[in-house]
């Protein structure tokens, strides 16, 4: 028996890989339930380790994934917290069959498992692996599955890339932490990549997947080019309608991670590229990917987000480096043809956001620095960098260089900065960047999630000089204090479904002609 007709939007029917999810019987009603909590409870020896919660392809669906000592048929069992009594399970729980393979790296095996048919507003208990054997109990809670929204973006963890894993995980779980409890309701955790500093180190997962917030609220996971060099990322990740064709990937797919994928949250469609996948037509195939789900989908979304790795506007210490430079000419025509309202990227340890963009220019070249409000027009776009999420690493701004890539020069408006920018921003603190998604606005804000003090492994360790606003001469504000915000208008006239049937395999120059 499902779920109680009515419960989930009506989308349309979403592909997604193969991952063997089956699901057993729920017979239980389901009520509403409060809180969340995280119990330590099991009930037997328990062979799950990094259990994550990844984001579904909509508002009903969650992905769990994980790693096991075991090759053996296993499961994730949930149930309505309201029915979990002294830390059991009722016995008409349902359980979702798990897909178990062999860890190419690291030895034992992952598993991944895709919930489905939940409830709106309802705190769900789930916990992973086999009769005698289970995990810890973990919840989380569902909200309404139309209308307004928040969720978090975050930067670079790169776990380890301080050389201090220890610090550098404490810095991630305090950021975690901090925004989580300033924004109890976020309902998506975006990933900006990089999640470690070595694709196949074990001991940097276990310290990124180490907080229980992502146990308990879903990790949209995005892969950074510290991810890509091995298979740890796809082992521990599982994520929707993904294309894991070999052109989204940078290397052989048998050996190294990568794909595109898509989802839809409420009025959102979600487009998640892998971003080291940019040479021998890398870019095109990208390209044709997001035109193909923009056609397929992007009826249904009042806002399109793209999300990816390096950052092409980049601020700081990646600015001018040759594969940006040419996603510089490859993405913005094609980004603004289709519609895109906000692109989420990481890369650059550093904060920026940028004026609204229009087909690789600015759109309206009297747009201030740092405007509190803009109106996108008809094919703007709004480019955002997130700093570093864990204070492992950060990157100084840097100075426009045209003779670098004359392309990329200097603000008329503000030298100091790149032309493309309207605010760029590094006080070596670490910050997270919160959407607010309303019927007619979006609304970005960069907040400071740590100050000087620890846990801030750059500063602890003298990786960094100074630490402050106006390069350490001022006092860091305190946490939850804001760096930047913006409310953004979109443009309604966009016909995105339509302007993406003759966009699959052109880039650069071709989109404005």
């Amino acid at each position: 028996m499902k779920l109680p007709k009515g419960t989930q939007r009506n989308r349309p029917v979403r592909r997604r890989a193969a991952t063997g999810a089956t699901a057993v019987a729920m017979g239980a009603a389901m009520v509403l339930g409060s809180g969340l909590t995280t119990t330590a409870h099991a009930d037997g020896a328990t062979t799950a380790t990094g259990i994550v919660l990844g984001v579904g392809a909509g508002e009903s669906q969650r992905v769990v994934s994980w790693y096991t000592s075991a090759d053996t048929p296993q499961v994730v069992q949930v149930a309505p917290t309201s029915q979990v009594r002294g830390g059991q399970f009722p016995k008409n729980s349902a359980t979702f069959s798990a897909t178990v393979a062999a860890n190419s790296v690291s030895g034992g095996y992952n598993a991944h498992a895709t919930i489905d048919s939940l409830r709106k507003n309802t705190t769900y208990s789930y916990r992973v692996g086999t009769q005698g054997s289970w995990s810890p109990t973990y919840s989380f809670k569902t909200q309404d599955f139309k209308g307004n929204f928040d969720f978090l973006f975050y930067g670079d963890p790169q776990i380890g890339s301080s050389g201090d894993v220890a610090k550098d995980g404490a810095g991630w779980k305090d950021t975690l932490d901090v925004s989580l409890a300033a924004n109890p309701k976020a309902e998506l955790l975006v990933s900006g990549g990089d999640q470690v500093d070595s694709a196949n180190t074990e001991s940097q997962w276990n310290a990124f997947l180490g907080p229980d917030k992502l146990r308990q609220y879903p990790w949209a996971a995005t892969i950074g080019n510290h991810d890509v060099g091995g298979k740890a990322y796809d082992q521990h990740f599982w994520t929707p309608n993904t294309d894991r064709s070999a052109a989204y990937y940078k290397g052989d797919p048998a050996t190294q991670s990568g794909g595109d994928y898509w989802y839809t949250y409420k009025d959102v469609l979600f487009i998640d590229i892998n971003s080291n996948a940019y040479a021998n037509g890398a870019d095109e195939a990208h390209l044709g990917y997001i035109s193909d789900v923009v056609k397929k989908h992007g009826r249904d979304a009042k806002y399109t987000v793209l999300v990816y790795h390096h950052s092409i506007y980049s601020p700081a210490d990646h600015a001018n480096d040759s594969d940006n430079q040419k996603r510089r000419q490859d993405f913005p025509a094609a980004f603004s043809k289709l519609g895109v309202d906000l692109v989420l990227q990481g890369h650059d340890h550093s904060y920026s956001r940028s004026y609204v963009i229009k087909n690789g220019k600015k759109a309206d070249p009297a747009e201030k620095p740092g405007a509190d409000q803009v109106v996108q027009g008809p094919g703007g776009v709004i480019y955002v960098t997130a700093n570093s999420a864990s204070g492992s690493k950060y990157y100084d701004l840097t100075a426009p260089d045209p003779a670098q890539d004359p392309a990329y020069g200097p603000d008329p408006l503000n030298p100091k900065s790149h032309w493309a920018n309207s605010v760029e921003n590094q006080e070596h603190v670490r910050t997270y960047v919160k959407v607010q998604v309303r019927d007619n606005k979006l609304v970005v804000e960069n907040l400071r999630s740590g100050t000087c003090a620890a846990p801030n492994a750059a500063v602890e360790l003298g990786k960094v000089s100074w630490c402050g606003p106006a390069d350490g001469a001022d006092t860091a504000p305190p946490v939850g204090s804001v760096v930047d915000k913006v409310v953004v208008h979109p443009y309604r006239g966009k016909a995105t479904a339509e302007s993406a049937d003759a966009t699959s395999a052109r880039t650069g120059a071709d989109w404005l002609q």
